[in-house]
């Protein structure tokens, strides 16, 4: 059986108010062609669909016409779950359109699963809260898969019913998974564990999580270690670390597939990828990653000359740019139209002043504790290049106050 493993889609994100939606939609026909080319019977999306809990319509249609496309006209079994930045509710309602074109969704970590719709062309044997066994017409082995979306530790205790207000989110949830593991993960099925969740090792420095993410850990107070995943359980496909990697410790292979985009500077200069596995029931999981191409690159970039900036710039245009510079004073407005001029997508521009004599409107570090007025004119001289007129002064007091 052969499985793609993607996630962290972020539909919808922008880069500071740089709209990316052309880019996540050639990414996500990448990722069809992808399916298609290297033969997929099943694929999963480890959470985080969209990028807010309100997403636009064309963040929404984008969804659903791939998911659409993934599923070969309902002959490849499309599963989906809620990370931390979807809503739950608004990821399951689609639900009975979603079935009949072979797409299941899962927002909550105690969903149960219904039956498929009769034009879909695989069917589900079993299913319990948090857990579906799927059947492929080509396959006399079933995919057991055990669904875990994103909740905070209150609701997964809810979720769960932990009766004990003290027990750790660690403990919870390897209850429930070697619960379902014991009773439906036997060794005559391919086993998987589908989540979006952070998880680590034991005892090792926790990854980074990406810039702009909303933390679902503090330290490692709710980090899930990797040793509480069952034995049964092959392979962890996670959602929520945008870089894709595999974290040790468990018996099976846990990996992330990251995001398919960079969506943060941090994240500059990855290789995006979705992982395919080739998998059989009780013999270890063969992994490979196949390359992401779209999208534009993140560069972050320095220059103390304007004009090689914009050299640059022109000659690198499809990247989006955080750019860096280093001068004896603030850019002028000249500079800046020059530098916009070349490129459509600096995102930021970030001027750091090196004249250890530059005069109190130049100053790189502000101090906050000045008078409101001289920190107006300061804010001004850095974005305009020229100190306010005593017109605009005055109108400035007057607002003040």
């Amino acid at each position: 059986m052969r499985i793609l493993h993607t996630g962290d889609w972020h539909l919808g994100k922008k880069l500071g108010n740089f709209n990316r939606i052309e880019e996540q939609r050639q990414v996500l026909d990448e990722i069809v062609q992808i399916a298609d080319s290297e033969n997929i019977d099943v694929v999963l999306v480890a959470g985080d669909l969209f990028d807010s809990f309100n997403p636009t319509v064309e963040a929404t249609e984008l969804l659903y016409f791939t998911l659409k496309k993934l599923t070969n006209n309902g002959t490849r079994p499309v599963i989906a779950i809620a990370g931390n930045h979807d809503s739950p509710d608004r990821i399951e309602a689609p639900d009975p359109l979603a079935k009949a074109c072979g797409i299941i969704f899962a927002g909550y970590p105690h969903s149960e699963i219904s039956g498929m719709a009769d034009e879909v062309k695989f069917q589900i044997t079993n299913t319990s809260p948090g857990f579906i066994e799927i059947k492929l017409s080509n396959y006399s082995y079933p995919l057991r898969l055990i669904l875990t979306p994103y909740a905070n530790e209150f609701r997964l205790k809810t979720y769960l019913g932990s009766e004990n207000e003290d027990a750790h989110l660690n403990e919870i949830l390897h209850t429930q998974w070697q619960n379902l593991a014991d009773k439906y993960c036997d060794e005559n099925g391919v086993n998987i564990l589908l989540a979006h969740l952070f998880v680590m090792q034991k005892d090792t420095t926790p990854p980074e999580e990406p810039e702009d993410e909303r933390p679902i850990n503090i330290g490692t107070a709710a980090a899930i270690f990797s040793e509480n995943i069952p034995s049964q359980i092959q392979y962890t496909a996670l959602g929520h670390l945008h870089r894709g990697h595999t974290v040790k410790g468990a018996v099976g292979m846990v990996n992330y597939s990251g995001s398919p985009l960079s969506y943060s500077f941090a994240e500059a200069g990855q290789q995006k990828f979705v992982r395919i596995l080739d998998i059989e029931p009780n013999i270890p999981v063969r992994v490979k990653d196949v390359a992401l191409h779209s999208g534009r690159i993140l560069h972050r970039k320095k220059f103390d000359d304007v004009s090689l900036a914009v050299q640059w710039l022109r000659e690198n245009t499809n990247t989006l740019v955080e750019l860096t510079i280093q001068s004896e004073t603030y850019l002028t407005a000249e500079n800046r139209k020059a530098l916009n001029t070349a490129h459509d997508g600096i995102i930021m521009i970030i001027p750091e002043i090196t004249s250890e004599n530059a005069s109190p409107s130049q100053r790189q570090n502000i101090n906050l504790n000045e008078d409101i007025t001289e920190l107006f004119k300061q804010y001004f001289y850095s974005k305009k290049g020229q100190t306010p007129s005593d017109e605009l002064l005055e109108l400035f007091k007057e607002i003040k106050h």
